[in-house]
């Protein structure tokens, strides 16, 4: 008898006109950036989401970092950032000489606690980061209540959450600047991409600067001045319009995709249901309010040790599941800025717990079905 295939946790899947809309890109004859499918996906992006303005980029990370531009954080300034993200989140700003200022997160959605963001506040804050874990949209109103009480911008780091809604409105659009990607493991990839939403019209002009290496060539283009030349400080954000039209012909699919996604996420949520609850196992939370992406699924173990074995248990049944952030304030990196042991026991408990199924764009019925009852095995 042949061995079964492996489920994977993640594979890139084309779901539309992708590989159609690369050649398209060749044929134009402008593969570099801000070609006519990085411009389609603007549009798409800025209509869909009614954004004022949408710009593609190199990688979420990239889209970061510009909002550290735009928010001109300077050394010594701190930066409020959720415990339990990935490191680009922190990166972006501690580069621009910020200290981060680590938040536990909340034990059901596992985004930032809001009920704990008042008391870390001081007068050198300069930016609070939500981060909308699993495409589960933060507690906005609080947060956004307490930043406008104490004057203190506040940027979406919505890499899991494209299309997802907090109480009606779009995750991205509630803040004043928005980071999204489209990495291979997102709802919508390129295999490397991403995109900064730009949510108040003031920082647009600085935006094109800053994505077009500190020059007004976006000016330039518009026949605004008659020649570009360096004005600002900047990068090179653009991606390739190739990235652009692969892109594009994923967003084009985009209810397709997440029609399937809802299936998966609601698949294993009612599937493993009265398993988790005879065990012990904490299953994803969804506030009423919330209208979540379904970037992923996860469970959370009782216990470090009952986590590993439980991985190591499906990788011998060829089912490929994995954990996900360690605690940034316990890092090489956050013990230098003054983490200590206990500082996010939230964090530190969520992190030792959580595992992530196999989730993406083209996983089967059978493929998922098979991971459901090889879970159901599972001895504790």
């Amino acid at each position: 008898m042949s061995k079964a295939h492996c489920v994977d946790f993640n594979h890139p899947v084309l779901i539309g006109r992708e590989l159609e809309y690369v050649a398209e890109a060749f044929r134009n004859g402008h593969i570099s950036g801000d070609g006519a499918f990085t411009k389609k996906c603007h549009v798409l992006l800025e209509q869909q989401l009614g954004v004022p303005k949408a710009l593609l980029t190199t990688n979420c990370t990239h889209a970061l970092e510009m909002m550290a531009l735009l928010l001109d954080i300077q050394p010594g300034d701190e930066v409020i950032i959720p415990d339990f993200t990935f490191v680009s989140t922190v990166n972006a700003f501690v580069l621009r000489g910020a200290k981060p200022v680590f938040v536990d997160v909340r034990p059901d959605t596992l985004n930032m606690d809001e009920t704990q963001l008042e008391v870390v506040i001081t007068p050198r804050a300069k930016a609070i980061v939500p981060v909308h874990y699993a495409g589960v949209g933060c507690e906005m109103d609080s947060i956004l209540e307490i930043a406008n009480r104490h004057n203190i911008p506040v940027v979406e780091d919505n890499a899991h959450g494209l299309f997802g809604k907090y109480r009606g409105k779009f995750l991205g659009t509630l803040g004043v600047l928005a980071s999204q990607s489209f990495h291979e493991t997102k709802n919508f990839s390129c295999g490397e991409g991403g995109a900064l939403l730009i949510n108040d019209p003031v920082l647009i002009e600085r935006a094109e600067i800053i994505r077009e290496k500190g020059t007004n060539r976006s000016r330039f283009f518009r026949g605004q001045v008659d020649k570009y030349t360096w004005v600002d400080v900047g990068s090179s954000y653009l991606p390739s319009d190739v990235l652009a039209a692969f892109l594009y012909g994923q967003l084009e699919q985009r209810d397709k995709i997440q029609a399937h996604r809802q299936r998966v996420w609601e698949t294993y949520h009612n599937g493993l249901q009265a398993w988790a609850g005879r065990n012990g196992v904490q299953q994803p939370f969804i506030p009423a309010h919330v209208e979540q992406a379904y970037h992923m699924y996860y469970l959370l173990l009782p216990d470090l040790e009952t986590r590993q074995r439980f991985i190591q248990y499906l990788r011998e049944h060829d089912v490929y599941a994995v954990f996900h952030y360690l605690p940034l304030h316990l890092s090489d990196m956050g013990l230098k800025f003054g983490g200590q042991p206990g500082d996010c026991p939230v964090t530190e408990s969520v992190s030792d717990r959580l595992v992530r199924l196999p989730f993406y764009n083209d996983l089967t019925e059978d493929d998922q079905e098979r991971v459901i009852k090889t879970i159901a095995k599972f001895d504790f």
